[in-house]
Protein backbone atom coordinates (compact mmCIF):
# COMPACT_ATOMS: atom_id res chain seq x y z
CA UNK A 1 0.00 0.00 0.00
CA UNK A 2 3.14 2.25 0.80
CA UNK A 3 4.72 1.65 -2.89
CA UNK A 4 1.20 2.35 -4.53
CA UNK A 5 0.86 5.75 -2.65
CA UNK A 6 4.52 6.75 -3.76
CA UNK A 7 3.81 6.01 -6.96
CA UNK A 8 1.06 7.76 -6.98
CA UNK A 9 2.69 10.59 -5.71
CA UNK A 10 5.90 10.42 -8.26
CA UNK A 11 3.51 11.05 -10.88
CA UNK A 12 1.61 13.54 -9.59
CA UNK A 13 5.05 15.20 -9.39
CA UNK A 14 5.88 14.25 -12.34
CA UNK A 15 2.85 16.12 -14.32
CA UNK A 16 3.19 19.13 -12.30
CA UNK A 17 6.95 19.20 -12.81
CA UNK A 18 6.24 18.77 -16.96
CA UNK A 19 3.07 21.49 -16.47
CA UNK A 20 5.73 23.83 -14.78
CA UNK A 21 7.96 23.80 -17.76
CA UNK A 22 5.80 24.95 -19.94
CA UNK A 23 6.87 24.44 -23.60
CA UNK A 24 5.08 22.96 -26.46
CA UNK A 25 3.16 19.91 -24.58
CA UNK A 26 0.88 22.55 -22.67
CA UNK A 27 0.60 24.97 -25.28
CA UNK A 28 -0.56 21.72 -27.37
CA UNK A 29 -3.01 20.81 -24.26
CA UNK A 30 -4.16 24.54 -23.87
CA UNK A 31 -4.96 25.25 -27.75
CA UNK A 32 -6.41 21.46 -27.95
CA UNK A 33 -8.84 22.69 -24.87
CA UNK A 34 -9.94 25.83 -26.29
CA UNK A 35 -10.36 24.62 -29.96
CA UNK A 36 -12.51 21.94 -27.70
CA UNK A 37 -14.67 24.50 -26.49
CA UNK A 38 -15.35 26.31 -29.60
CA UNK A 39 -16.22 23.40 -31.64
CA UNK A 40 -18.41 22.36 -28.51
CA UNK A 41 -20.08 26.30 -28.13
CA UNK A 42 -20.73 26.30 -32.19
CA UNK A 43 -22.34 22.59 -32.10
CA UNK A 44 -24.07 23.33 -29.22
CA UNK A 45 -26.17 25.89 -30.95
CA UNK A 46 -26.54 23.81 -34.12
CA UNK A 47 -28.25 21.26 -31.99
CA UNK A 48 -30.45 24.03 -30.47
CA UNK A 49 -32.86 24.46 -33.33
CA UNK A 50 -36.06 22.91 -32.40
CA UNK A 51 -37.48 20.36 -35.18
CA UNK A 52 -39.76 21.62 -37.95
CA UNK A 53 -42.77 20.60 -38.18
CA UNK A 54 -44.40 17.56 -40.62
CA UNK A 55 -47.27 16.99 -43.01
CA UNK A 56 -48.30 13.99 -40.83
CA UNK A 57 -50.90 12.63 -43.94
CA UNK A 58 -48.14 12.55 -46.54
CA UNK A 59 -45.47 10.81 -44.09
CA UNK A 60 -47.96 8.00 -43.10
CA UNK A 61 -48.46 7.96 -46.88
CA UNK A 62 -44.56 7.63 -47.59
CA UNK A 63 -44.76 5.04 -44.55
CA UNK A 64 -47.09 2.89 -45.91
CA UNK A 65 -45.96 3.21 -49.72
CA UNK A 66 -42.05 1.99 -47.88
CA UNK A 67 -44.03 -1.09 -46.24
CA UNK A 68 -46.28 -2.02 -49.32
CA UNK A 69 -49.34 -1.44 -47.51
CA UNK A 70 -52.45 0.41 -47.29
CA UNK A 71 -53.30 3.39 -45.33
CA UNK A 72 -55.74 2.25 -42.94
CA UNK A 73 -57.85 3.60 -40.11
CA UNK A 74 -55.54 4.24 -37.71
CA UNK A 75 -52.34 3.94 -39.33
CA UNK A 76 -52.00 7.46 -39.59
CA UNK A 77 -52.64 8.41 -36.33
CA UNK A 78 -49.86 5.39 -35.72
CA UNK A 79 -47.64 6.10 -37.93
CA UNK A 80 -47.79 9.95 -36.47
CA UNK A 81 -46.78 8.96 -32.96
CA UNK A 82 -43.98 6.92 -34.17
CA UNK A 83 -42.62 9.95 -36.61
CA UNK A 84 -42.71 12.15 -33.47
CA UNK A 85 -40.47 9.88 -31.39
CA UNK A 86 -38.45 8.94 -34.13
CA UNK A 87 -37.93 12.46 -34.25
CA UNK A 88 -37.22 12.87 -31.07
CA UNK A 89 -34.70 10.52 -31.09
CA UNK A 90 -33.20 11.61 -34.40
CA UNK A 91 -33.16 15.43 -34.77
CA UNK A 92 -29.59 17.29 -34.82
CA UNK A 93 -27.79 16.01 -31.87
CA UNK A 94 -30.07 13.27 -31.32
CA UNK A 95 -31.20 12.54 -27.89
CA UNK A 96 -30.14 14.95 -25.63
CA UNK A 97 -31.66 14.51 -22.09
CA UNK A 98 -28.99 11.72 -20.65
CA UNK A 99 -25.42 13.28 -22.49
CA UNK A 100 -22.55 13.27 -19.84
CA UNK A 101 -20.00 14.98 -22.00
CA UNK A 102 -20.25 18.95 -23.60
CA UNK A 103 -22.04 20.05 -25.36
CA UNK A 104 -24.99 17.98 -24.94
CA UNK A 105 -24.36 18.62 -21.10
CA UNK A 106 -24.07 22.09 -20.81
CA UNK A 107 -27.98 22.37 -23.16
CA UNK A 108 -30.84 22.45 -21.11
CA UNK A 109 -33.85 24.14 -23.48
CA UNK A 110 -33.93 20.93 -25.76
CA UNK A 111 -34.12 18.32 -23.35
CA UNK A 112 -36.77 20.22 -21.34
CA UNK A 113 -38.45 20.06 -25.09
CA UNK A 114 -37.56 16.56 -25.56
CA UNK A 115 -39.30 15.91 -21.78
CA UNK A 116 -42.88 17.89 -23.14
CA UNK A 117 -42.28 15.86 -26.63
CA UNK A 118 -42.46 12.67 -24.36
CA UNK A 119 -44.71 13.06 -21.93
CA UNK A 120 -47.38 13.83 -25.37
CA UNK A 121 -45.85 10.01 -26.27
CA UNK A 122 -46.07 8.44 -23.33
CA UNK A 123 -50.07 9.73 -22.82
CA UNK A 124 -50.91 8.63 -26.47
CA UNK A 125 -49.12 5.48 -26.39
CA UNK A 126 -51.32 4.60 -23.54
CA UNK A 127 -54.43 5.68 -24.73
CA UNK A 128 -53.86 3.80 -27.83
CA UNK A 129 -52.40 0.70 -25.40
CA UNK A 130 -55.94 0.94 -23.43
CA UNK A 131 -58.37 2.39 -25.34
CA UNK A 132 -58.24 2.89 -29.17
CA UNK A 133 -57.13 -0.61 -29.95
CA UNK A 134 -59.90 -1.98 -27.85
CA UNK A 135 -63.47 -2.74 -28.62
CA UNK A 136 -64.47 -2.85 -24.94
CA UNK A 137 -63.17 -2.28 -21.66
CA UNK A 138 -62.96 -6.63 -21.25
CA UNK A 139 -61.49 -6.51 -24.47
CA UNK A 140 -57.67 -8.04 -24.74
CA UNK A 141 -55.21 -5.77 -25.24
CA UNK A 142 -52.33 -5.63 -27.75
CA UNK A 143 -49.90 -8.01 -27.58
CA UNK A 144 -47.51 -5.12 -29.33
CA UNK A 145 -48.72 -2.32 -28.04
CA UNK A 146 -48.42 -4.28 -24.40
CA UNK A 147 -44.60 -4.01 -25.23
CA UNK A 148 -44.55 -0.44 -26.53
CA UNK A 149 -46.32 1.33 -24.12
CA UNK A 150 -43.82 0.50 -20.84
CA UNK A 151 -41.00 1.25 -23.19
CA UNK A 152 -41.69 4.76 -23.69
CA UNK A 153 -41.94 4.82 -19.65
CA UNK A 154 -38.37 4.05 -19.26
CA UNK A 155 -36.07 6.31 -17.42
CA UNK A 156 -35.70 9.78 -19.60
CA UNK A 157 -32.17 9.92 -18.65
CA UNK A 158 -30.14 6.61 -18.55
CA UNK A 159 -26.70 7.21 -20.27
CA UNK A 160 -26.03 3.51 -20.59
CA UNK A 161 -26.66 -0.16 -19.64
CA UNK A 162 -29.47 0.04 -20.89
CA UNK A 163 -29.27 3.72 -22.51
CA UNK A 164 -32.87 5.22 -22.89
CA UNK A 165 -32.07 5.58 -26.71
CA UNK A 166 -32.30 1.87 -27.02
CA UNK A 167 -35.51 1.01 -24.67
CA UNK A 168 -37.48 4.07 -27.07
CA UNK A 169 -36.24 2.13 -29.59
CA UNK A 170 -37.39 -1.64 -28.23
CA UNK A 171 -40.72 0.32 -28.43
CA UNK A 172 -40.64 1.89 -31.76
CA UNK A 173 -39.77 -1.83 -33.27
CA UNK A 174 -42.98 -2.98 -31.61
CA UNK A 175 -45.58 -0.35 -32.75
CA UNK A 176 -44.10 -0.58 -36.24
CA UNK A 177 -45.49 -4.49 -35.95
CA UNK A 178 -48.55 -3.34 -34.99
CA UNK A 179 -48.27 -0.91 -37.76
CA UNK A 180 -47.64 -3.71 -40.13
CA UNK A 181 -50.53 -5.58 -38.51
CA UNK A 182 -53.08 -2.83 -38.70
CA UNK A 183 -52.93 -2.65 -42.44
CA UNK A 184 -52.76 -6.32 -42.77
CA UNK A 185 -56.44 -7.78 -43.70
CA UNK A 186 -54.78 -11.34 -42.98
CA UNK A 187 -54.59 -10.06 -39.83
CA UNK A 188 -58.02 -9.13 -37.70
CA UNK A 189 -56.04 -9.04 -34.23
CA UNK A 190 -54.44 -5.92 -34.31
CA UNK A 191 -57.46 -2.64 -34.86
CA UNK A 192 -58.02 1.01 -33.95
CA UNK A 193 -61.23 1.79 -33.26
CA UNK A 194 -62.34 5.44 -33.91
CA UNK A 195 -65.07 5.96 -31.97
CA UNK A 196 -66.10 9.36 -30.10
CA UNK A 197 -65.79 7.85 -26.55
CA UNK A 198 -61.71 7.10 -27.18
CA UNK A 199 -61.18 10.19 -28.09
CA UNK A 200 -63.00 11.74 -25.27
CA UNK A 201 -61.10 9.69 -22.96
CA UNK A 202 -57.87 10.73 -24.56
CA UNK A 203 -58.82 14.15 -24.59
CA UNK A 204 -59.42 14.16 -21.58
CA UNK A 205 -55.72 13.31 -20.33
CA UNK A 206 -54.67 16.37 -22.84
CA UNK A 207 -56.85 19.07 -21.10
CA UNK A 208 -55.23 18.27 -16.96
CA UNK A 209 -51.74 17.96 -18.97
CA UNK A 210 -52.39 21.84 -20.77
CA UNK A 211 -53.99 22.76 -18.31
CA UNK A 212 -50.81 22.30 -15.75
CA UNK A 213 -48.68 23.72 -18.25
CA UNK A 214 -50.89 26.93 -18.51
CA UNK A 215 -50.63 27.67 -14.44
CA UNK A 216 -47.00 26.93 -14.39
CA UNK A 217 -46.46 29.51 -17.47
CA UNK A 218 -48.84 31.97 -15.67
CA UNK A 219 -47.13 31.46 -12.39
CA UNK A 220 -43.96 33.37 -14.06
CA UNK A 221 -45.27 36.51 -12.64
CA UNK A 222 -45.66 36.07 -9.08
CA UNK A 223 -48.89 36.11 -7.94
CA UNK A 224 -51.40 35.58 -4.97
CA UNK A 225 -53.70 33.22 -5.74
CA UNK A 226 -56.94 32.02 -3.45
CA UNK A 227 -57.23 28.25 -2.57
CA UNK A 228 -60.11 26.94 -4.27
CA UNK A 229 -58.91 23.09 -4.16
CA UNK A 230 -61.87 22.15 -2.44
CA UNK A 231 -64.27 24.94 -3.87
CA UNK A 232 -68.02 23.51 -4.69
CA UNK A 233 -67.86 20.76 -2.31
CA UNK A 234 -68.72 21.39 1.74
CA UNK A 235 -67.15 18.12 2.61
CA UNK A 236 -64.44 17.77 0.91
CA UNK A 237 -61.16 17.29 2.54
CA UNK A 238 -57.44 17.48 1.68
CA UNK A 239 -54.61 15.09 3.01
CA UNK A 240 -52.65 18.03 4.76
CA UNK A 241 -54.02 21.71 5.85
CA UNK A 242 -52.90 25.06 3.11
CA UNK A 243 -53.26 28.45 3.76
CA UNK A 244 -55.98 30.26 2.10
CA UNK A 245 -54.02 32.86 0.27
CA UNK A 246 -51.36 31.41 -2.04
CA UNK A 247 -48.13 33.03 -3.37
CA UNK A 248 -47.62 31.31 -6.66
CA UNK A 249 -44.43 31.90 -8.84
CA UNK A 250 -41.98 29.81 -10.82
CA UNK A 251 -38.40 30.35 -9.84
CA UNK A 252 -36.11 32.82 -12.36
CA UNK A 253 -33.96 29.72 -13.18
CA UNK A 254 -36.81 27.71 -13.87
CA UNK A 255 -38.44 30.22 -16.44
CA UNK A 256 -36.68 28.94 -19.19
CA UNK A 257 -37.20 24.88 -18.58
CA UNK A 258 -41.21 25.57 -18.43
CA UNK A 259 -41.47 27.79 -21.62
CA UNK A 260 -39.35 25.11 -23.58
CA UNK A 261 -41.36 21.91 -22.01
CA UNK A 262 -44.73 23.50 -22.56
CA UNK A 263 -43.17 24.48 -26.55
CA UNK A 264 -42.23 20.57 -26.88
CA UNK A 265 -45.91 19.04 -25.44
CA UNK A 266 -47.82 21.41 -28.09
CA UNK A 267 -45.52 20.83 -30.90
CA UNK A 268 -46.17 16.60 -30.51
CA UNK A 269 -49.76 17.48 -29.64
CA UNK A 270 -50.31 19.62 -32.63
CA UNK A 271 -49.02 16.76 -34.73
CA UNK A 272 -51.13 13.56 -32.84
CA UNK A 273 -54.67 16.34 -33.40
CA UNK A 274 -53.79 16.69 -37.08
CA UNK A 275 -53.47 12.88 -37.26
CA UNK A 276 -56.83 12.89 -35.41
CA UNK A 277 -58.48 14.80 -38.14
CA UNK A 278 -57.29 12.05 -40.73
CA UNK A 279 -58.47 9.30 -39.27
CA UNK A 280 -61.56 10.26 -36.94
CA UNK A 281 -63.04 12.67 -40.21
CA UNK A 282 -65.94 10.76 -40.31
CA UNK A 283 -66.77 10.70 -36.34
CA UNK A 284 -65.76 14.31 -36.41
CA UNK A 285 -68.06 15.43 -39.35
CA UNK A 286 -71.21 13.56 -37.76
CA UNK A 287 -70.60 15.60 -34.32
CA UNK A 288 -70.17 18.74 -36.17
CA UNK A 289 -67.06 19.09 -34.46
CA UNK A 290 -64.28 19.24 -37.16
CA UNK A 291 -63.92 23.22 -37.18
CA UNK A 292 -63.63 22.71 -33.23
CA UNK A 293 -60.50 20.37 -33.39
CA UNK A 294 -58.82 22.66 -36.04
CA UNK A 295 -59.37 25.78 -33.48
CA UNK A 296 -57.55 23.51 -31.41
CA UNK A 297 -54.65 22.95 -34.08
CA UNK A 298 -54.61 26.70 -35.04
CA UNK A 299 -53.87 27.38 -31.54
CA UNK A 300 -51.28 25.16 -30.77
CA UNK A 301 -49.81 25.92 -34.21
CA UNK A 302 -49.59 29.70 -32.13
CA UNK A 303 -46.84 28.09 -29.77
CA UNK A 304 -44.70 27.00 -32.29
CA UNK A 305 -44.23 30.86 -34.16
CA UNK A 306 -40.35 31.68 -34.63
CA UNK A 307 -38.68 32.94 -31.22
CA UNK A 308 -36.70 35.77 -32.10
CA UNK A 309 -35.14 37.12 -28.59
CA UNK A 310 -31.90 35.20 -27.37
CA UNK A 311 -33.50 34.47 -24.57
CA UNK A 312 -37.02 33.69 -22.39
CA UNK A 313 -38.06 37.41 -21.94
CA UNK A 314 -39.84 37.40 -18.15
CA UNK A 315 -41.26 40.66 -18.25
CA UNK A 316 -44.28 41.65 -16.12
CA UNK A 317 -47.36 41.67 -16.93
CA UNK A 318 -48.23 45.24 -17.93
CA UNK A 319 -44.61 46.17 -18.00
CA UNK A 320 -42.09 47.39 -20.80
CA UNK A 321 -41.12 44.28 -21.87
CA UNK A 322 -42.24 40.85 -23.24
CA UNK A 323 -42.97 37.65 -21.15
CA UNK A 324 -43.11 34.67 -23.36
CA UNK A 325 -44.13 32.80 -20.76
CA UNK A 326 -47.60 34.81 -20.51
CA UNK A 327 -47.98 34.79 -24.20
CA UNK A 328 -47.30 30.87 -24.40
CA UNK A 329 -50.07 30.38 -21.80
CA UNK A 330 -52.16 32.26 -23.48
CA UNK A 331 -52.54 30.22 -26.46
CA UNK A 332 -52.59 27.08 -24.30
CA UNK A 333 -55.35 28.36 -22.44
CA UNK A 334 -57.02 28.80 -25.33
CA UNK A 335 -56.70 25.23 -27.04
CA UNK A 336 -57.66 23.70 -23.67
CA UNK A 337 -60.76 25.54 -23.43
CA UNK A 338 -61.54 24.43 -27.13
CA UNK A 339 -60.56 20.73 -25.89
CA UNK A 340 -63.64 21.27 -23.24
CA UNK A 341 -65.81 22.55 -26.03
CA UNK A 342 -64.87 19.00 -28.17
CA UNK A 343 -65.36 16.72 -25.59
CA UNK A 344 -68.93 17.91 -25.33
CA UNK A 345 -69.77 18.03 -28.27
CA UNK A 346 -68.59 14.03 -28.71
CA UNK A 347 -70.40 13.62 -25.74
CA UNK A 348 -73.33 14.00 -27.58
CA UNK A 349 -75.58 11.64 -29.74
Amino acid sequence: MGQFSERIQDYRDRLRDWWADGGVGRGLVIGGLVIYLLVSLVVGFFWSSEPDMFDVKARADQRAAAMGLENAIGFTTTATLMEVTETLLDKPGGYLSNDVFPPGLWLDNIPNWEYGVLVQVRDFSRALRKDFSRSQSQSTEDKDLAVAEPQFHFDSDSWAVPSTESEYGRGLKALNNYLRRLADPAEPTAQFYARADNLRQWLLDVETRLGSLSQRLSASVGRQRLNTDLAGEADAKQSTPSGSDQMVKTPWNKIDDVFYEARGSSWALLHLLKAIEVDFQDILEKKNAMVSLRQIIRELEGTQEPLWAPVIMNGSGFGMFANHSLVMASYISRANAAILDLRELLSQG
